[in-house]
């Protein structure tokens, strides 16, 4: 019984003792599990240092590359891939979003510029012409995203037609977005001055030229300039001002040249023609060199003229 008391007394003297030696070997054991977990700069930068002109070379390339792979989002991947030893996922994001914010406020990235190009010109796509070119003044940055090519290819076969998603113009969808809304405009003109039975803006609007031919609704041929604006001033002396109603405008426009066909009609219900006009471009502005109208046969016109022939 002595020796078991004797035992217990020393047993709770040296207790404290026993507690700090196991507290002082986990403390050891941890901190040489973490020395051998710590990376080797030496493997991930290249070989040691041996001078400071070294050091920087082998830096430079690697940061901004970081840089460019942290936008892409891919700076974790490509750590893994490169073997940089034990690095934790999780300084790595840490690492990445620190970069991705210098990045931004060094070069004015912002969230626009990381979308995905088709992103940007679909919602881009919802843009009408005047907001499109209001746009393009605000920054650089929507100066560029405003002009790119598909941008202005989908606005044209929103505000004009789709027959045309096989050309490829010379200098880009928006230059031919540009042209195709002036020679639009210019043909909107020319319904104008017939409403109006302007014949001073009629003589304007023509091409001096002898090749321009006019072919009215009757079906009469008029050759060249004189014949042309004559023939306009008959039209607008035997008739009242026209204002037509005009539909199924489709332009082809070429560098000097441009053609406009559509429909149009006088009364809804009857009166409907098919008409053409052919513009050249000359000394900075377009002229009429050729219009033909030709009355618009309904179903019961086709069925009578099938018959009859």
């Amino acid at each position: 019984m002595e020796i078991a008391y004797s035992l217990s007394i020393s047993f709770k003297s040296l207790q404290p003792f026993i507690i700090a030696t196991i507290i002082t070997f986990l403390s050891l054991l941890v901190a040489v599990r973490s020395f051998f977990k710590r990376p080797r700069k030496s493997n991930a930068s290249g070989p040691s240092a041996s001078s400071g002109k070294d050091e920087t070379k082998g830096a430079t390339p690697s940061s901004s590359c970081n840089c460019s792979l942290s936008r892409n989002g891919n700076s974790d991947s490509e750590a893994f891939v490169r073997g940089v030893a034990g690095a934790p996922v999780e300084g790595s994001m840490v690492t990445a979003d620190v970069s991705n914010v210098v990045a931004e406020r060094q070069n004015g990235a912002s969230m626009m510029e990381q979308l995905v190009p088709e992103i940007t010109t679909h919602a881009l796509s919802y843009l009408d012409y005047p907001s499109l070119c209001r746009l393009s003044m605000t920054n650089s940055l929507m100066r560029k995203a405003a002009n790119d090519d598909n941008v202005w290819k989908a606005l044209y076969h929103k505000d004009f037609t789709l027959e045309q998603d096989t050309v490829t113009p010379f200098n880009g969808w928006k230059a031919y977005y540009a042209a195709t809304r002036a020679v639009m405009n210019v043909n909107t003109e020319f319904f104008n001055i017939i409403r109006d039975r302007s014949l001073p803006g009629m003589i304007r609007f023509w091409l001096n030229a002898d090749y321009v031919k006019c072919v009215h609704a009757s079906g009469e041929l008029f050759s060249g300039y004189n014949a042309v604006i004559f023939s306009w001033h008959l039209a607008f002396n035997l008739q009242q001002g026209v204002d037509f109603h005009v539909t199924d405008v489709r332009a082809r426009v070429l560098t000097d040249m441009a053609w406009v066909t559509m429909k149009t009609y006088v009364d809804m219900d009857n009166s409907a023609f098919n008409m053409t006009n052919v513009f050249e471009f000359h000394h900075g502005r377009w002229y009429l060199v050729h219009h033909h109208s030709s009355v618009l046969l309904t179903d019961g016109d086709m069925e009578q003229h099938n018959v009859n022939g």
